[in-house]
């Protein structure tokens, strides 16, 4: 029997796994259910299992021969705050929660692999399994690595990888350097002086501020990062006033930043922070601004050239040549894989889910992981294993 069938005789049994995780979605840092189920399978693998890092993390550990590299493969487990809207019978059983990401499928393809590995150790060195908690936002892999992930688990290189939609199914993407942004939020306070909407010269207007704010940072892209560059400042929340004849004494706005480069964002940073300040002063009111009140803001993703070519030489061994795209197109979307590959050298790759039409569209409340993809996404991760550990 040849890997690709023993790998295609898990493809129910993994369907099972999906399907049952995607019912019983959990965000970030809630994802108790989830570990408990992960580790489960792990400890029946026979693998050794570690739970708690970040909190709901768990990583497993699969030795094989004397010495050798060791390397680590991650998946994220944690879901969204979305309603979903399928009607199919594995659809979320969690109101106002659903894995529109993929992470389920992520999670599962992981498990066929450690399962795979488990029975079937063609390799020389040491697989460390990582399911991360609270990707969406959360920076889960940060909290792992605070906690002491590659201080425990110390390993060579860090693989991930994540299924996109508009490439096509079962294809993969792979390119050196960056290949996500990095990703910034904010939230700018301004506090006038509220009045009646009859006598705005009683007051100092934060509406008014707010709107030329939000017209000024636009010109921080198109005015002050070089047009070679890629990067996009977005305001994506505006709160203020409840009533129709009050100026309000208070205006809220929160956005969002991404680049590509460190001096991109440290740049884009301080302009923020300057038209804050210089548009408060012209206004007469308060601004105060605080910058990723939710998370550390996640860096820029950036393959190492050669944990690429490991990447490559496993997925060519899966597809055909022409089913890899080696100059994807970056994505302004964030990942906090970005961290692990600060601290070790590593690829992230694309997996195609298909066209972005009838519900592949990430973050869509309509959205369902392709099971085709399962055999396919456990074959990369076996293929890379034994490319590696040699």
């Amino acid at each position: 029997m040849t890997i690709a069938d023993a790998i295609n005789e898990m493809h129910e049994e993994m369907k099972r796994w999906r399907h049952h995780l995607h019912q019983f979605p959990e965000t970030a840092y809630e994802e108790k259910e989830t570990a408990a189920f992960i580790s489960e399978k792990l400890r029946s693998f026979g693998l050794e299992v570690h739970e708690g890092l970040g909190q709901t993390g768990v990583v497993a550990r699969l030795t094989s021969g004397e010495g050798g590299r060791s390397i680590a493969l991650r998946a994220d487990m944690d879901a969204l705050f979305i309603q979903e809207q399928n009607a199919f019978a594995h659809k979320s059983k969690h109101d106002g929660k659903m894995h529109a990401c993929g992470h389920d499928g992520h999670t599962s393809m992981l498990l066929g692999a450690a399962s795979f590995l488990a029975r079937h150790p063609d390799f020389k060195g040491t697989v460390v399994f990582i399911f991360q908690p609270a990707e969406e936002g959360r920076a889960g892999a940060k909290q792992m690595i605070d906690d002491g992930l590659f201080t425990l688990f110390p390993v060579d290189y860090v693989f991930g990888m994540h299924n996109f939609h508009d490439i096509p199914e079962g294809h993969f993407a792979i390119k050196s350097g960056p290949l996500m942004a990095a990703f910034d939020c904010f939230e700018i306070k301004l506090t006038g002086h509220a009045t009646h909407a009859a006598l705005p010269h009683s007051g100092t207007d934060a509406i008014v501020a707010s709107a030329q704010l939000i017209n000024a940072l636009q010109t921080i892209v198109s005015r002050n990062i070089d047009p070679a560059d890629s990067a996009v400042v977005s305001i994506t929340q505006i709160h203020g006033g409840n009533t129709w004849n009050a100026l309000p004494g208070e205006v809220i706005l929160r956005g969002t930043f991404r680049c590509f480069k460190e001096e991109t964002q440290e740049l884009i940073t301080q302009k923020i922070r300057h038209l804050v300040d210089s548009i408060s002063l012209s206004a007469g009111i308060k601004g105060e601004i605080i910058f990723n009140p939710e998370n550390p803001g996640y860096p820029v993703t950036v393959n190492t050239p050669d944990a690429t070519e490991f990447a490559l030489k496993a997925a060519l061994a899966v597809v055909e040549a022409a089913q890899i795209d080696r100059e994807p197109t970056p994505s302004m979307g964030s990942e906090d894989f970005a961290f692990m590959l600060k601290e070790r050298p590593g690829c992230y790759i694309w997996i195609g889910n298909g066209p972005s039409a009838h519900g592949c569209m990430l973050h869509n409340p309509h959205y369902d992981f392709n099971d085709a993809l399962l055999p396919i996404g456990v074959a990369y991760w076996v293929k890379l294993v034994e490319t590696v550990l040699v």
